[in-house]
């Protein structure tokens, strides 16, 4: 061939399973390329031969024409000699790669595209009604990989062979199922099967219901059961979110005290009856990841209070909450169990909450379903496609028209965080509530799905086999450990036992978050920013629990600037549990009485008030805490707004309520003391709720409402936020504020905060990758290990 050249191009990235190949085959012919394409351990690698010019533009095209659901991370190539030759292939996939090579990524989760839910509805395509209908755009990817090359005996699909017609599919470039590995129909599998109770004397636990499951499964949640519903990284438990009772027995059988239930819709019709959808909310609903969407309640027709339910939506779905937690259907089975048009009636909302009881790992395998769910379901719809790597479902919610991930898992993992500086391999276990973990190498980190808390066996499990898969796929070979220094931590007891000869670093937990934030955003430490980490519970360099810390750091150190003044936490996680004891607390502190007309004082019997004051004058299991939560708490619970907990962070989350049905446009605020310990001296600068705590309880006396005073109090820990920022950039110079802890997830706070500082000329940093609690530490604690 006169002129010709070749050339290999690799394509790193998520490039597998996502259409890549036949889309490289495509191009290739259109340039007029000879060559062979092929999927490595790599990533996508392709010869091409032909015109100069052609290879060039193959080169320039290949990367930034790429397939919707693909992630090019690089293109890079080198010259071959030419072997002549006419036509273009796809050869099969082969492993391996250099020894030093950086392995491809897999895919995630993806919603059912429209392409599949048009075959879903037509009775004339032969997938019709088929629960597991996908292809190259759609469909479970890190939920059934088994391993690398992404190929379908890499997959849990390997033991469904494919029949005649889904092979010819599966095996023609021009087909959008070209090497879809889930591809599949009505005659190849997967099967849906609905168990129900079995009838008495016939020695099975559970019998298969001999109708149309999914039929079946419909009209026992519109007669108000519990179903176990089998998705993509697990079981949901669902039933009919308009159904008062069904509700409330779900609650009740979970033991989710007022935790609110996410809702899965059948189209944003019905969610816009009771909540607000903006254009940013709405493309997050749609899009292919489809996350849980915490969208703020619609106000209530008077305009005071949020509504607490509407389109039917039982009260109990979440009750005090500001927000809903919603989600559209993004399987074939969810489309189906909600209804295709001309359907029966049944219910267009359902409550889909993770498949586990508090505390617990979400249920995945069907025999460990069976005997953890069986007292809380009524039937199972289930099927018999393996699931190899259990995930739960994210949860975000917009802040200022951004998404703010709440919980990473489903649709998101695995798909690596960019880092701004290389890493040398290691492993970060996070910490032990809302456990992630990390692995990192170069300038990648790749996260594991949300895990769970780290006090129950069955976690522990879970995090020892997440660890394990995320390995596999990453190729990752740790060199060093990194672990919150917590000594009760379990995440950080078994990083001792697994690091053996290898370092284990140990990283301050809100060190951890800034750190998380800062690699997220792209900074490369070489400038100290300002990070605000405000959260519930962190081991601090005193031993002290901390929570309120403004600290100038690096990725090398963190100097702490300021704080929230220490106050007693008595008995503990008693007192997280009971925020009363916090607001009794912070009122012992501050020198004001504990006066019977206070709602945290009424609230208790003579009894228990006797006991606390001998437990905070003796200092008797009174940790002391700097923790922003822990106010959050305490506040709520003084002005009556929540004195116990029944959830974590319930106290929180309905002061937010609250001050978010505040129809005062300017509230006003108290204030804080913020005084150096020794008139300027050179220790942190702490910030004494005394003054704000008095306030409130004058507000109180005057008849002041819940939620004006929620609005305050919010107010004010935005100002203390300017203030102390202000401060440190007149001592320091710092420009850069970055807002991390679990406190940010309030969108209220966020939005102030982030407003106000922007106002004053400082740059504000936020999460948009990873969670501000601590579903992000392990990727602050990846940062931190490697300097």
């Amino acid at each position: 061939m006169s002129g010709a050249e070749r050339s290999r191009v690799l394509v790193r990235g998520v490039v597998q399973g996502v259409g890549f190949r036949p889309y490289v085959y495509g191009l290739a012919g259109r340039l007029g390329l000879a060559g062979h394409v092929t999927n490595t351990g790599e990533g996508v690698v392709a010869e091409v031969e032909g015109a100069r010019e052609a290879v060039a533009a193959f080169r320039q095209r290949v990367g930034s024409e790429a397939p919707p659901l693909a992630l090019v991370e690089s293109v890079t190539h080198e010259a071959l000699p030419p072997q002549g030759g006419s036509g273009f292939r796809i050869v099969a996939s082969r492993s391996g790669g250099t020894p030093s090579a950086l392995p491809t990524l897999v895919a995630p989760d993806t919603a059912t595209c429209d392409a599949c839910l048009r075959e879903l509805a037509d009775p004339a395509d032969r997938r019709h009604r088929h629960p597991f209908v996908t292809c190259t755009d759609c469909g479970p990817r890190f939920t059934l990989v088994t391993g690398l090359p992404y190929d379908r005996a890499n997959t849990t699909m390997a033991r469904f062979a494919m029949c005649e017609r889904c092979a010819r599919e599966y095996e023609d470039p021009a087909d959008r199922r070209f090497h879809a590995q889930p591809v599949s129909c009505h005659d190849c599998g997967p099967r849906v099967r609905l168990l129900v109770p079995r009838a008495p004397g016939t020695g099975a636990e559970w019998t298969q219901d001999g109708g149309d499951p999914v039929a079946e499964a419909r009209r026992l949640l519109a007669r108000g059961a519990v179903v176990a519903v089998k998705g993509l990284g697990g079981y949901h438990l669902a039933c009919d979110a308009a159904d008062e009772g069904s509700v409330r027995l779900l609650r009740s059988r979970k033991a989710r005290g007022d935790k609110p239930f996410a809702v899965m819709a059948r189209d944003l019709a019905d969610v816009e009856e009771f909540a607000a959808v903006g254009p940013h909310e709405r493309a997050v609903l749609t899009g292919s990841r489809r996350p849980i969407v915490l969208l703020r309640r619609r106000l209530s027709g008077t305009g005071h209070g949020l509504a607490e339910s509407g389109h039917g939506l039982a009260a109990a779905v979440a009750p005090g909450s500001p927000d809903l937690g919603v989600m559209l259907p993004y399987t074939p089975l969810h489309h189906l169990l909600l209804g295709l048009p001309g359907d029966p009636p049944g219910p267009r909302l359902l409550v889909m909450t993770s498949g586990n009881l508090g505390g617990e790992p979400i249920a995945w395998d069907e025999d460990e379903a069976l005997e953890r769910l069986a007292p809380l379901a009524d039937a199972f719809l289930t099927h018999d496609r393996p699931i190899h790597v259990p995930c739960d479902d994210s949860v975000v919610r917009v802040v200022d028209g951004e998404v703010l991930p709440v919980r990473r898992s489903r649709g998101y993992a695995p798909v690596p965080v960019p880092l701004p500086v290389p890493v040398r391999p290691a492993l970060a276990v996070g910490g032990d509530l809302k456990n992630v973990l990390g692995l990192g190498e170069g300038r990648r980190a790749w996260l594991s799905a949300h895990i769970g808390d780290m006090d129950d066996p069955a976690t522990l499990a879970a995090f020892a086999r997440a660890g394990r898969h995320l390995a596999g796929l990453t190729g990752v070979a740790p060199q060093l450990l990194a672990a919150d220094p917590h000594p009760g931590y379990r995440s950080t007891r078994w990083a001792e036992g697994a690091a053996g000869d290898r370092p284990l670093r140990r990283v301050q937990h809100h060190h951890a978050h800034v750190a998380s934030v800062m690699a997220e955003n792209g900074l490369d430490g070489s400038s100290p920013v300002l990070g605000v980490a405000f959260d519930g519970t962190g081991y601090g360099d005193d031993g002290a629990v901390w929570g309120g810390e403004f600290l100038l750091a690096d990725y090398d150190r963190s100097l702490r600037f300021a704080h929230l003044r220490y106050a007693p936490l008595p008995g503990g996680d008693a007192a997280v549990r009971h925020p009363w004891r916090m607001a009794l607390a912070q009122l012992w502190t501050a020198g004001l009485a504990w006066d019977a007309d206070l709602p945290c004082v009424a609230g208790c019997s003579a009894a228990e008030l006797r006991v606390l004051a001998r437990q905070l004058e003796r200092s008797l299991h009174c940790v002391p805490t700097s923790s922003m939560g822990r106010l959050f708490d305490a506040v709520s619970a003084l002005t009556g707004v929540c004195g116990q907990a029944g959830y974590e962070a319930q106290a929180a989350v309905e002061l937010e309520a609250a001050a978010a049905a505040c129809s005062v446009p300017d509230p006003g605020a108290y204030a804080f003391d913020l005084r150096s310990p020794t008139d300027g001296g050179p220790g942190p600068l702490p910030a004494d709720p005394a003054p704000l705590l008095a306030a409130v309880v004058a507000d109180l006396r005057a008849g002041v409402g819940r939620e004006l005073m929620a609005a305050r109090f919010h107010a004010t820990v935005t100002a203390l936020v300017l203030r102390v920022c202000a401060v440190a950039r007149e001592r320091h110079g710092v420009e850069t504020v970055a807002l991390t802890g679990g406190v940010f997830a309030n969108a209220l706070l966020s939005e102030a905060c982030a407003r106000g500082l922007r106002a004053d000329g400082f740059t504000v940093l936020r999460h948009r990758i990873v969670p501000p609690g601590d579903g992000g530490l392990a990727l602050g604690q990846l940062l931190v290990a490697a300097h």
